[in-house]
């Protein structure tokens, strides 16, 4: 509880400091104009990232967590040490593009990749792999992208107009809504690797790893930013759209092992009574699943409807624990909280299907 308070202390101090930082450049008239502009992108956005993680969705406080973090303390964060670089380019003679181009890169990922972190170390059991990485470090980057966006929108706003507002947001919000998001992914997928692996090496190896990776990723884009137009669209087509493409390639792979994971790990179930064959064929189909709640809801109404779903939920839960398990990455209590799951799973059935019998 006490780490609660504190986390959620942080992010709402970064998060005002932010705001009040952003104020103070673009003006009230900026703010609000950047604000309005920069939240038309995040939703879809969102719901793209949220649509991978259908096997098993993250618990909403988390996701809330990574896209607050995003846009509260690693936003802060970043604004705070790149102005700071910037200033100290200046004054030692250097050239400022260095800031945007070496120095931000680093920053911002750093502070970025530390909410999906956390997220491993507190909440371990909420983090099962790659496609929970993805989705971690999307939204995360999300937040971020949205105040980062606040702030370059206000500020066209105030120094060119409207015609530079609108330049700014088709470049930033319609072109490149997934730019942040799919750095940061690198990251997220790295910590999905090392969550898996029951490995020290692969552990302690990987998230560094990724985290480089999404550091030459959002430098070399930077860089484009920086090369006018014609460069801008080069590294647009030869490296942001095939790296979307890549991330998106994955995500779905990842998915569908989730799904090959989810119904050899509940086999066993259905041999000794907990689950049937339909049932187990069922949680690891995503179309079928589908099909199941829209069943329930039919013949049992909403009750029967939120049953099935979070019966769902709990099947994908138990195979990724044993998951675990076989790998050697489970929690000492792991026994335990399978047969708290077995036993939810079985009241959950009753709900949606109060005939049944064992």
């Amino acid at each position: 509880m006490l780490l609660v308070v504190g986390v959620s202390a942080l992010v709402t101090a970064c998060g005002l400091l932010t705001i009040l930082a952003i104020t103070s450049e673009t003006g009230p008239l900026g703010l609000v104009t950047g604000a309005f502009l920069a939240s038309l992108p995040v939703f879809p956005v969102v719901m793209a990232f949220l649509w991978l993680d259908r096997y098993e969705a993250e618990p909403a406080s988390l996701l809330l967590f990574a896209f607050a973090w995003g846009a509260g303390v690693a936003t802060f964060g970043s604004l705070i040490v790149n102005t700071a670089s910037v200033a100290a380019l200046k004054s030692s003679g250097g050239d400022p593009t260095l800031g945007s181009i070496v120095v931000a890169p680093v920053v911002e990922e750093v502070m970025k990749g530390l909410a999906v972190l956390l997220i491993l170390i507190v909440r371990r059991r909420e983090f099962d792999g790659i496609v929970d990485g993805i989705v971690y470090a999307g939204l995360c980057g999300i937040g971020f992208a949205c105040i980062e966006n606040i702030l370059y929108l206000g500020r066209a706003m105030q120094q060119d107009g409207v015609s530079g507002t609108v330049f700014v947001f088709v470049l930033r919000c319609v072109v490149s809504p997934f730019a942040h998001p799919l750095f940061t992914a690198a990251t997220g997928v790295a910590i999905g690797v090392a969550a898996r692996s029951a490995r020290r090496t692969t552990r302690l190896l990987a998230p560094p790893a990724g985290l480089l990776v999404a550091i030459c990723l959002h430098g070399a884009w930077n860089l484009s930013a920086a090369s006018g137009l014609n460069g801008f669209i080069t590294i647009y087509i030869l490296l942001q759209l095939p790296v979307l493409a890549a991330v998106v390639a994955l995500a779905l792979m990842a998915r569908r092992r989730e799904g090959r994971l989810i119904g050899r790990h509940l086999t066993v179930y259905s041999s000794t009574g907990w689950l049937s064959h339909g049932e187990v064929g069922m949680l690891s189909s995503l179309s079928a699943r589908k099909e199941a709640r829209s069943w329930a809801r039919r013949s049992g109404g909403p009750g029967a409807h939120r049953a099935m779903r979070d019966f769902q939920e709990l099947g994908s839960e138990l195979a990724f624990l044993r998951d675990r398990v076989a790998r050697g990455t489970a929690c000492a209590d792991a026994m335990l909280q399978e047969q708290a799951m077995l036993a939810a799973m079985s009241d959950l059935r009753s709900r949606f299907l109060p005939q049944w019998s064992a």
